[in-house]
């Protein structure tokens, strides 16, 4: 049998393979309606008796199977072909979690657990946001520019709801549910009465390890209303700060970030990014009755705060545009990405004091970009060290309503 042959039959085979949810879920609408994630599920439900012939495929034909098909189908939509390897049953999955590597690795999107993971350190991964007005919603697709046939690959999705003393940004892998108690909430942007500050909550550690600082720890929701399956907890990982335009200057906006769940360290020679690998861990009321005890009866509550080991953040900070006197008006060099002045356009690079003797390559690096191309459209380009959902959630903070930094 050749190579396109099994691919092809892994698209045909029963239950549809593919409309299996992030949560294992099956929802074949997941699959089927455009504004869902494309990304692989990252937990599948196995039936023994449903794997069929595939699962007896000896481990080195498997393992040539599935390596081809990585390698071959580079981007959406061609590579679905990998998330259909991962759906088969449980011995493909593993195999093909094992072959497929971290963004950051191979500047790939494959599963879920992309999103939360570094980008790649040598080119950025290419995005792009559309806003929805009338509904304040905001999509985060992956590619260029947005396509003809608007076939394109959803990433993460954002609704705005604004609050008397603040405005909520909650962030979803699905566009049409905003729920915090939904097994699709990733995460949640806050500002503050003002709009200068922003609190950007992961609804996991990124890593295994604990979030170096002191960080918030947020209850989502009463525990007794939910599901034992889901987690309840939001995890503040960084926060979005614009300088207040007192004097009302002309220029564009001043903003830092300082990413808490990211050590300074990441960018120096030999550091790393916490890279997490897996979603937060959900309790199965049949196999752990312990486990679904405890998450009923939290001993966190909404004001606790979480003791770690304290590390160095690392700060990001908007490059500084220079005037152009015959345009007159203040320029980035964004290669392409960016073709219509705003307000909301920035460059991120990391903030490095002289002392710590970091390379003038690596200080001048753009570690995220954005700006308008067209109504209700913007480019997100992102490297290593943050993830998409950090940079997504950073990109949100521009979208809100900043009078007093204007």
């Amino acid at each position: 049998m050749s190579f396109k042959s099994i691919v092809r039959e892994l698209k045909e085979m029963k239950d549809g393979i593919g409309s299996i949810s992030r949560r294992g879920e099956v929802e074949g609408r997941h699959w089927r309606n455009r504004t869902r994630t494309h990304i692989a599920p990252d937990v599948v439900p196995f039936d023994p008796n449903q794997q069929g012939q595939w699962a007896n495929i000896p481990p080195e034909l498997l393992l040539d199977i599935v390596r081809r098909v990585e390698e071959s189908e580079t981007s959406f939509p061609a590579r679905t072909a990998v998330v259909f390897c991962a759906s088969v049953c449980k011995s493909w999955r593993e195999v093909t979690k094992e072959i497929v590597k971290t963004p950051e690795e191979c500047g790939r999107l494959t599963f879920p657990i992309s999103l939360k993971q570094p980008g790649p350190r040598e080119s950025p991964i290419h995005c792009f946001i559309k806003r929805d007005r009338a509904n304040s919603v905001y999509r985060l697709y992956f590619g260029l520019t947005p396509s003809e046939d608007e076939s394109d690959k959803l990433l993460l999705a954002a609704k705005r709801i604004r609050r008397a003393t603040s405005t909520d940004f909650v962030i979803s892998l699905v566009s049409d549910d905003f729920s915090r108690a939904s097994s699709t909430y990733v995460g949640k942007l806050r500002s503050n009465f003002l709009g200068t500050k922003f609190t950007i909550y992961d609804n996991q550690l990124p890593s295994d390890a604990a979030i170096q600082h002191r960080g918030r720890l947020r209850r989502r929701f009463s525990t007794k209303q939910v599901s034992p399956t889901v987690s309840a907890c939001n995890y503040s990982i960084a926060t979005v700060s614009y300088e207040l335009n007192v004097l009302r200057t002309r220029g564009p906006r001043r903003m830092h970030c300082a990413m808490h769940s990211i050590p300074f360290s990441s960018i120096q020679e030999g550091g790393s990014a916490p890279t997490p690998t897996s979603f937060p861990q959900y309790f199965d009321e049949k196999s752990s009755p312990a486990l679904v005890s405890k998450a009923k009866e939290p001993s966190v509550n909404s004001s606790s705060t979480v003791s770690v080991p304290s590390r160095e953040p690392l700060v990001l900070k908007n490059k500084a545009p220079r005037w152009h006197e015959q345009l007159q008006c203040w320029c980035l060099n964004f290669k392409g990405r960016v073709t219509v002045a705003s307000v909301k356009n920035f460059q991120l690079v990391a903030a490095v004091d002289p002392s710590h003797n970091i390379p003038a390559a690596v200080q001048e690096t753009t570690i995220l970009q954005f700006g308008k191309i067209g109504k209700d459209i913007f480019t997100m380009d992102y490297c290593y060290p943050l993830s998409a959902f950090q940079a997504f959630a950073i990109c949100l903070s521009s979208f809100d309503t900043k009078p007093a930094c204007e």
